[in-house]
């Protein structure tokens, strides 16, 4: 049996490796476009890669999602994060789970799982072509037929999987739309959101752990870490609001208002209380030295500073306004936003191949019988934390037993 793989990214490496561990006698070959192999492999998590998240309820699992939802269970069921850490692990890449539950290699560099999956892909003699472009699909009677840009050759195969990753462009997956295939419009996601001229980018680098982040006129909310970057913001929160939230911005073209919750209370009355109660029990302190719900110190001071309160002031000199000014910059600090950010190699797309012209039991093309798809190709994707990896897994796992 001769199988090709289109992709040279973390679902094909996958795929092709489980097809030989399915199918031994069968020829794989690896088709990447570009020079680079594993590209997101080895930029995720900054160089650590994210290999996977530690969640094991499939119940909590799915709901990092927001595209496949439920149908994403199924998946997640038939190779979850236990069985990736476990693969890992037996072969000699031993794995560790922060407390956020982000699972790294102990040894937090990439090129670990790199060279796990090279080795693999070694040790199964899985062939692998860089610098060979993919253009066109022929589904023949019997095989499948592939056609390679600037080169007149075509190869035929019996079956073939398609993990060539997300397109940002609709242009880019025309090759499977003339097949019939649904395609989901491709449209950012996991990106940042800009906010260059705003005095609070000063405090670049700086992270408020407990954050809740509001889309003004939207139901899109998100909690977690925020970091604030030389261009605005970024951090867990931001781009989960931005994954879950990945059509809604594309519409509104970027421009919108935030709010940030910095403190993650929605009850006013409670940090309306809370302060009170440090200017009962800290009169004579100044209001810069004492810091409520543990805020970090250059947020503190640039909230005072924002309340148009002097921070010399001492807590008994607060009267009911101040206290109402600092509850609302505390609780709902508004910031306007002008476009985003996207980081090139960690690039994550929103949009691809329906999921509706994918049987999810296999993997397998509805339309097209013996073409298979993985990873990012298809219309799934997720928030940070491992979970696209994660998702990358299962599928080449599926995929790569190439069942009709």
């Amino acid at each position: 049996m001769n199988v090709a793989i289109i992709g040279g990214g973390a679902a094909g490496f996958f795929s092709a490796i489980n097809v030989k561990e399915n199918y031994p006698k069968a020829e794989v070959v690896i088709y990447e476009k570009t020079k680079k192999l594993l590209a997101k492999v080895k930029v995720s998590g900054g160089g650590r890669c994210n290999v996977t998240n530690g969640l094991k309820s499939i119940s909590n699992l799915y709901k990092a999602y927001p595209r496949g939802g439920k149908k994403v269970k199924k998946i997640l069921e038939e190779f979850n994060t236990t069985d990736t850490i476990n693969w890992f692990e037996s072969r000699n890449v031993p794995l560790y789970t922060q407390s956020d539950n982000r699972v790294f290699p102990k040894s937090d560099n990439s090129q670990s799982i790199i060279d796990c999956l090279f080795k693999e892909i070694k040790k199964n003699s899985i062939t692998i072509e860089i610098g060979v472009n993919v253009e066109k699909i022929i589904v023949l009677k019997k095989n499948i037929q592939l056609n390679f840009k600037n080169s007149k050759k075509a190869k035929k195969f019996d079956k073939v999987i398609v993990a060539s990753g997300g397109s940002p462009k609709i242009d880019g997956l025309n090759w499977l739309k003339e097949l019939g295939h649904k395609i989901e419009p491709p449209v950012p996601s996991l990106f940042t959101f800009n906010n260059p001229k705003n005095p609070i980018t000063k405090m670049m680098g700086l992270v408020a752990e407990n954050t809740r982040v509001t889309i003004q006129g939207t139901k899109l909310h998100s909690s977690g870490p925020l970091l604030i970057t030389h261009w605005g913001f970024s951090g867990p929160a931001i781009l989960k609001t931005s994954a879950f939230g990945a059509r809604i911005l594309s519409e509104k073209k970027y421009l919108f208002n935030i709010q940030v919750n910095w403190i993650n209370e929605t009850n006013n009355e409670k940090i309306e209380i809370e302060l009170n109660e440090i200017k009962k029990r800290h009169s004579k302190k100044n209001i810069k030295n004492l810091r409520p719900f543990n805020l970090p110190e250059r947020l503190w001071i640039f909230l005072i500073e924002k309340s148009q309160i002097s921070s010399e002031k001492k807590w008994s000199e607060l009267g009911n306004k101040s206290i109402n000014k600092l509850v609302n910059l505390l609780s709902n600090d508004v910031y306007q936003i002008n476009g985003k950010t996207t980081f090139k190699e960690e690039f994550v797309t929103c949009g691809g191949i329906s999921l509706d012209s994918i049987n999810l039991k296999t993997m397998e093309s509805n339309i097209c019988k013996n073409l298979y798809f993985a990873g990012e190709i298809m219309d799934i994707d997720a928030i940070t934390g491992g979970y696209n990896f994660q998702a990358a897994w299962s599928t080449g796992f599926i995929a790569g037993k190439l069942k009709g």
